[in-house]
């Protein structure tokens, strides 16, 4: 629900800004932390501006550790701050995962509910770059296995900026991944074509001011009868641009916060279409759509006309030649319509 304020068009960098902008102003405990954020405002631009509009104090570049950063963090909001930490890439996040699973995710229960740690942890993370196997995972996986953590992955500027509000207003810790990607615009699904400007797109019409996406809250983005594609992040567009070449009456929902997940919906349109594919960037064994998967024949199970389908990233080391063929683009996406359909 929005202030009232003004809607302008916003690629999801811009909305990403805009609401770092928006809760820092509303808010004194907010602070931005992290690598490169402050003075160069950030390897994408995302914190650019904020240092010199709310100073040193508010936003300031950290010492490359990511550990440290995070466990800076955590005390931050041991003590009544609500820090907003980018660790520059997710894939390095790993030097974090301590303090983020030992110890923010942990903290309220610990603690009895004495403490919290309202920490968002920001990070630009996916391929479509060639960015390599340094600069082009996905780690979702690894952070949805833990309690206390929420993860949330938007697909447009409109729900980038709502969901960051409510992460960041949120009093438990949430990993917020920004698929970079789509950073600048969204495209037909073919990675290797360039991507196309945000203007045009309904989800760039973003308002200026103040509002939330609810966490746990899936979307569907194209209502269908035959199938239903659960996708989020990149994905999301690459399905988008399928279903629209394949003549086939899919269902396409964006599960925008994977915990907490909205199983109604995905129920909802399970039972209705009988049948149902998963597609995520990550690597396919022990990522997120096993977990989808388990959850649809649990509660779909007598609805299902077909097994359900994973389309997924490889389960190799990242590809930095290949990237087009790692990713499960265009081809694969049909392919698993045209399977899905047929049994």
């Amino acid at each position: 629900m929005s202030d009232g304020a003004d809607i302008t068009t916003m690629n999801m960098i811009q909305a990403i800004n805009s609401a770092l902008d928006v809760c820092m102003a509303r808010d004194d405990t907010i602070v931005v932390t992290g690598e490169d954020v402050g003075y160069f405002g950030g390897v994408f631009k995302a914190t650019e501006s904020l240092q010199r509009k709310y100073g040193k104090t508010r936003v300031f570049d950290t010492p490359i550790n990511e550990c440290g950063i995070i466990g800076v963090a955590v005390g931050m909001a041991t003590y009544g701050l609500r820090p907003v930490p980018e660790i520059q890439f997710a894939d390095y996040i790993y030097p974090a995962l301590d303090q983020i699973v030992s110890e923010a995710a942990r903290l309220r229960y610990r603690s009895a509910g004495e403490y919290t740690a309202p920490i968002t942890v920001r990070s630009p993370f996916g391929g479509g770059i060639f960015g390599g196997q340094t600069h082009s995972q996905s780690p979702e996986g690894i952070f949805t296995h833990v309690a206390g953590l929420k993860t949330v992955i938007p697909s447009n500027p409109y729900d980038a900026k709502g969901l960051l509000i409510a992460a960041i207003e949120d009093n438990d810790p949430v990993i917020f991944f920004e698929p970079k990607r789509i950073y600048n615009g969204p495209f037909d699904g073919h990675y290797d074509r360039p991507v196309t400007p945000w203007a045009k797109h309904p989800s760039a019409r973003v308002p200026t001011g103040h509002y939330r996406v609810p966490l746990g809250q899936a979307a569907v983005v194209r209502p269908g009868e035959d199938v239903t594609i659960l996708a989020y992040g990149t994905m999301v567009h690459v399905a988008a641009g399928v279903i629209a070449e394949s003549g086939v009456d899919a269902e396409l929902i964006d599960l925008r916060t994977l915990v907490p997940l909205d199983i109604e919906t995905i129920e909802r349109s399970v039972k209705k279409t009988g049948r149902c594919i998963v597609v995520h960037e990550a690597t396919k064994t022990s990522g997120f759509g096993a977990e989808l998967s388990t959850l649809v024949q649990e509660h779909c199970f007598h609805s299902l006309e077909a097994p359900v389908v994973r389309v997924t990233g490889w389960d190799t080391p990242y590809p930095h030649s290949l990237e087009w063929a790692y990713f499960p683009g265009p081809v694969r996406l049909a392919q698993a319509i045209a399977r899905v359909m047929e049994e």
